[in-house]
């Protein structure tokens, strides 16, 4: 089967294609430029032999020193058609870059794309509500950065606006 999206990929979306890296994966896998994730997801999820109607997971990876371009975007479907037939599309994307937000293809992308970005900071470009999702609004930074301290920027600054927010609330109930 990966024969046939590949050919089916290099004959309609090869301007989208980027070179093929060596990895040891189980995990057919394919590199795209960010500008044909949208279109590259829309034909595998509407041709009728492929079918991948199923985003199972996306996410990211710093490479941060390990590679030319420090991330990537991973996105995993799976066709149910096919005997749940998966396929990893990564999208190359350097600091201070965005991607296209897949959410008009899957919508169930809304969640994770806003994770990604408030784990990695990598903004979804079209995102319907990109904010973060897991941190608070005030954080700063993003963890799953490799070049994150490990102990963090010092977490002084949300202790002090918590304090302030309960001691608002206490005085608002005196009233």
């Amino acid at each position: 089967m990966i024969e046939s999206i590949l050919t089916f990929l290099k004959s309609n979306y090869s301007h989208f294609l980027l070179e093929e890296e060596n990895r040891n994966s189980n995990i057919p896998h394919v590199f795209l430029k960010p500008e044909g994730i949208v279109p590259v997801l829309e034909a595998l999820k509407s041709h009728k032999d492929f079918s991948f109607n199923y985003l199972n997971d996306l996410t990211a990876v710093d490479w941060l020193g390990k590679k030319k371009i420090r991330f990537e975007v991973l996105y995993l479907i799976r066709s149910p058609k096919n005997k749940h037939f998966q396929i990893q599309l990564r999208v190359p994307v350097d600091e201070g870059d965005s991607v296209p937000s897949i959410v008009s293809v899957f919508k169930g992308a809304n969640w994770p794309e806003r994770e990604v970005y408030d784990l990695f900071g990598i903004p979804f470009i079209n995102h319907p509500n990109l904010e973060r999702i897991v941190l608070p609004d005030n954080f700063v930074g993003y963890p799953l950065r490799k070049d994150y301290p490990l102990e963090g920027p010092g977490q002084d600054y949300l202790i002090q606006d918590l304090l302030q927010i309960h001691i608002q609330d206490d005085i608002s109930k005196e009233d």
